[in-house]
C-alpha cells in the first residue's frame, strides 16, 4: 500500500494490514501513550483515500474531527493507498566529540547510548581514538509508549518484551550498519560494539525478565555484563563483531551511569563530585576516588513533558526556554516555529518565571483566581502541570540530599555538581535552582554532554570482556534504595515546596 506525506511530499510503501504506528513515529507522529488510543496526540488527517473510524476512535475524537478526516495513527492499519497531512520535526540529538586519553588497539569499535527516546551511533578508529562516523536515530520502541513506565509495564508481558527488544535489536543494528557504511570500512575491520543505557534498556536489549524491576524491591539479580555476535542478533555485519552491554549499578542506576562515572573520572577524583542524570528515572552518584553512593529515583516523565497537559518531545515548535521580560513571558521554540507545546527545560523556566513573577506560589498553587498560567498562545500550563514538576523534582532533590547525609558531606563541600543526558545539557540552571532541582550554587554546576556515549566509547579500548565490568570501579560503588530509606519520605514532602 502506498501512503503519500504531505506537506514534504514523501511516499512510503508498506505492506496491507501494516500498523502505521509501526512507520510514522520516524516521520514526527508522536504515540505518548504507548499506542493505546488514549491521549488523541497521535493525530493524522487523511487528505485523500480512506481510513476506517475504529471504536476507540469514535471514543476519542469528536464528530467534527472525525468528519475534517482526523484519525489516530496508533489504530489504524494501511488498508488501501492513503494521503496524509504529518508535520515533519527536527530533534536535537546529543552525541559526544569530546578529546579523550586511551590506548591505542589496532582495529575499530562502534560505540552505542540506547537511551529511552534517542539512539546514538559512533564509529571510533582505535589506533587513533577519532570519530569516523557518526549516527542518530529514535528509538524504535517509543512507538510502543514514550516513557521509561509504559515500557517496563508492556515489558513484562512475554510478548510485549520480545517485541521491544526485536525492534531496538534490530534499531541498533540498522545504525551500526549505517556508520560502518558511512565511515566506507571493508571487511571485517570493526572487532567490537559497546551499548550502554539505563537498565530498563539494558534489560530489553538483553531480553531479559522485566517482573523484578516492576515490583518492589525493583532490583534484578540479571543486571551484569552481556555479550552477543552480532549474528546471535540477527545483525549482518561482516566479521561477526561481539557485541557487549555494560552492566548496570543495580537497581534503576543503569550502564550510562557507569559509563558517566568513566567518562568524568570521578572514580580518580580526590574531591567530591555529584553526577545526575535527569530523566523518567533519576540516576545520581556521589563520591570520589575513595567510595562512590549511587541512587536512582522516580522522577516521572515530566523531565521529559511527559504527563504535561501541552507537554511534548524537544522537538520543532517546543517551547524550549522561557525568560521574564517586562513583567511578563518571552518565549523560544525550537526551529522559531510557531508554539504547539512545551518540552522538560521549557517547564523548569515557566515555573521558575511564574515564581519569580509571584503568578505561582511558594506551595505550587497558582496566585489566586489563576486556573492556567499563559505561555505563548496556544500553549499554556495547568495547575496539575505544576505538580508534576513539583514531584519530579522533590525526587531528584530528596535523592541527592540523602546520598549527600550518607556520605557526611554538606553542599559546600561539593566543588563540582556535573548534569549529563540531554536535558541536563539544556536545562537553565539558574531556573533549576530556582524551583529547587539543583541546590548548588549556579558557578558549580556544569552541563557535561553525553556522559554515555564518551563511556561507551572509552570501554571499546578495554582489552577483554573482563575489563569492561571494571571491577575495581563496581567494587567502589554502592548502591542505596531511597524507598527503604526512613527518611526519604519526609525529605521528600518538604522537597515539593519551592524555594521561597
Amino acid at each position: 500500500m502506498r501512503i503519500e506525506l504531505r506537506p514534504d511530499g514523501r511516499t512510503i510503501e508498506v505492506e496491507r494490514g501494516t500498523p502505521l504506528r509501526d512507520v510514522l513515529y520516524a516521520y514526527g507522529v508522536e504515540f505518548p501513550c504507548g499506542g493505546r488510543g488514549r491521549c488523541k496526540r497521535c493525530r493524522i488527517r487523511v487528505v485523500e483515500g480512506e481510513l476506517a473510524v475504529t471504536p476507540e476512535e469514535e471514543a476519542i475524537l469528536t464528530p467534527a474531527e472525525r468528519a475534517q478526516g482526523w484519525r489516530l495513527a496508533c489504530r489504524s492499519l494501511a488498508e488501501e493507498r492513503v494521503t496524509l497531512q504529518v508535520e515533519q520535526f527536527q530533534l536535537p540529538i546529543l552525541a559526544d566529540d569530546s578529546i579523550f586519553d586511551f590506548e591505542p588497539r589496532p582495529g575499530f569499535g562502534v560505540a552505542v547510548d540506547l537511551g529511552t527516546t534517542t539512539v546514538v551511533a559512533q564509529l571510533v578508529n582505535l589506533s587513533s581514538g577519532r570519530v569516523m562516523a557518526c549516527d542518530t536515530a529514535l528509538n524504535p520502541q517509543a512507538a510502543y509508549g514514550s516513557d521509561i513506565m509504559s515500557r517496563t509495564q508492556l515489558g513484562c508481558e512475554y510478548e510485549g518484551r520480545r517485541k521491544l527488544t526485536a525492534v531496538v535489536r534490530q534499531g541498533i543494528g540498522t545504525l551500526v550498519g549505517r556508520v560502518i557504511a558511512t565511515a566506507g570500512l571493508d571487511g571485517d575491520v570493526v572487532d567490537r560494539v559497546v551499548v550502554v543505557g539505563n537498565t530498563v534498556m539494558h534489560h530489553l536489549f538483553c531480553g531479559l525478565d522485566m517482573k523484578p524491576l516492576a515490583a518492589v524491591p525493583f532490583e534484578s539479580d540479571a543486571d551484569g555484563l552481556y555479550e552477543f555476535s552480532s549474528s546471535d542478533l540477527h545483525w549482518e555485519v561482516a566479521g561477526n563483531p561481539v557485541v557487549r552491554f555494560l552492566p548496570c549499578l543495580g537497581g534503576f542506576v543503569g550502564s550510562d551511569l557507569l559509563a558517566g562515572i568513566l567518562a568524568t573520572r570521578m572514580h580518580e577524583s580526590a574531591a567530591l563530585v555529584v553526577l545526575v542524570d535527569l530523566g523518567t528515572n533519576g540516576e545520581i552518584v556521589v563520591g570520589n576516588a575513595e567510595r562512590m553512593l549511587c541512587a536512582s529515583t522516580a522522577a516521572g516523565p515530566a523531565f521529559e513533558a511527559g504527563g504535561i497537559a501541552m507537554g511534548m518531545r524537544a522537538t520543532t515548535g517546543a517551547i524550549d526556554q522561557v525568560s521574564v521580560v517586562g513583567g511578563g513571558l518571552r518565549c523560544h521554540t525550537i526551529g522559531d516555529a510557531a508554539p504547539r507545546g512545551i518540552c522538560g527545560s521549557g517547564l523548569v523556566d515557566a515555573v521558575a518565571a511564574g515564581l519569580e513573577l509571584g503568578w505561582i506560589e511558594p506551595s505550587g498553587r497558582m496566585e489566586r483566581g489563576r486556573t492556567i498560567l499563559d505561555l505563548c498562545s496556544p500553549v499554556h500550563l495547568t495547575q496539575g502541570d505544576v505538580r508534576q514538576l513539583q514531584l519530579a523534582k522533590a525526587a531528584i532533590s530528596a535523592g541527592i540530599r540523602i546520598l549527600m547525609k550518607r556520605w557526611g558531606a554538606g553542599a559546600e563541600q561539593v566543588p563540582r555538581v556535573k548534569l549529563a543526558g540531554a536535558f541536563g545539557n539544556y536545562v537553565s540552571r539558574e531556573s533549576a535552582r530556582r524551583i529547587g532541582l539543583i541546590d548548588f550554587p549556579e558557578e558549580s554546576v556544569d552541563p557535561i554532554g553525553n556522559t554515555a556515549l564518551l563511556g561507551a566509547k572509552l570501554a571499546l579500548f578495554a582489552k577483554d570482556a573482563a575489563a569492561c565490568e571494571y571491577p575495581d570501579v563496581l567494587r567502589r560503588v554502592e548502591h542505596l534504595s531511597l524507598a527503604s530509606d526512613p527518611s526519604f519520605q519526609e525529605i521528600f514532602v518538604g522537597e515539593t515546596r519551592f524555594p521561597d
